[in-house]
């Protein structure tokens, strides 16, 4: 007789894993490993960030945080990195504050900086990791980032016409002196040559509103803060500065290798000028080159193409500048 609730011949089969269960193949999960981090999987967000920031460390350690003050967009640098904060502080680069990590491993760089801080009023402020990840976009900070402010830019017509005010009043003792970007796209450039011309005791630098290198952190470093002295002035159109220019007594010269002149023989120096150089690949615009008054070329060896536009600033200012030394 069979037992109550069983068929008479049914079988009885032993419970185990099946398929799905986990029980079934567990030998082939074995030896792969804890779950890879987000910034290593290739198709996740993270991973895309961290790249974007190690190339961002590899071009000049900045990041740029965009804003909204007072119903305008606005960029703020973010310099970051123990050796390019502390170069930044030390270059005199204008900042509005320092951020340091809080519990950060403090190291000779560390306490260089938060003394060259303290030595330029500079407020610090102490935040989390997560924050200043947040802050600077993933970029390699190492526990600190340096805020600096948009460069204000005058109106290069306004700087062009009070510096020309001022030497008809007898108020500057050499010719003004300007020097116009065309097409300078580089900001270590457009810092080397603000450099130049503070040397040689120019009176500004132009630049176009759009396709320019514009005064980042990068441009102030190279221009060891000489970007403190010599104002930038942003052009919106950079031909209708250049006849503003030329209306107003300034003699202009363009920089390009098939030149009218060779700069020993520029005998413009000595007289109210401006300087107009281009890029080292296109040179100077067909616009910009019409409304120059003379276009100049500096003498190299035939197997050198062409020198780099920061350079040719430097020697044409110095010959400007010894020509109107042999003057007086």
């Amino acid at each position: 007789m069979a037992k109550a609730g069983k068929r008479p011949g049914a079988t009885t089969k032993k419970k185990g894993p099946v398929k799905g269960t986990g029980g079934h193949g567990r030998k082939a999960l074995e030896g792969k490993g804890p779950t890879p981090k987000a910034e290593d999987r290739v198709y996740h967000k993270a991973y895309k960030m961290k790249r974007a920031a190690e190339r961002r460390a590899a071009t000049g350690t900045t990041a740029t945080k965009r804003s909204r003050l007072g119903g305008k967009r606005t960029s703020e640098e973010l310099v970051t990195g123990r050796n390019s904060v502390l170069e930044a502080l030390q270059t005199e680069i204008p900042a509005k504050h320092l951020f340091v990590m809080s519990r950060i491993e403090v190291d000779d760089r560390v306490r260089d900086i938060m003394t060259e801080a303290n030595k330029n009023g500079l407020p610090m402020l102490e935040i989390s990791r997560s924050e200043l990840d947040r802050l600077t976009e993933g970029a390699v900070h190492q526990g600190v980032a340096l805020q600096v402010p948009p460069y204000k830019y005058p109106d290069a017509g306004n700087l062009v016409l009070d510096v020309m005010d001022r030497w008809h009043d007898g108020k500057m003792q050499t010719p003004p002196l300007f020097v116009a970007l065309d097409g300078i796209t580089d900001p270590r450039n457009l810092g080397a040559i603000i450099r130049s011309v503070s040397a040689f005791s120019g009176d500004g630098v132009i630049i176009p509103e759009r396709r320019s290198a514009a005064v980042t952190a990068s441009a102030w470093k190279t221009s060891s803060g000489a970007a403190a002295r010599i104002p930038v002035a942003k052009a919106t159109n950079l031909t209708r500065v250049i006849q503003q220019a030329k209306d107003a007594g300034i003699f202009v010269v363009g920089l390009d290798g098939g030149g009218d002149i060779d700069l020993p023989q520029m005998e413009l120096a000595s007289e109210p000028l401006m300087v107009v150089v281009g890029s080292e690949g296109k040179g100077l615009s067909r616009l910009v080159t019409e409304n120059c008054d003379q276009i100049v070329s500096i003498p190299i060896d035939s197997a050198m193409e062409s020198l780099n536009a920061s350079m040719a600033v430097g020697i044409t200012l110095y010959e400007v500048s010894r020509r109107r030394a042999a003057k007086k």
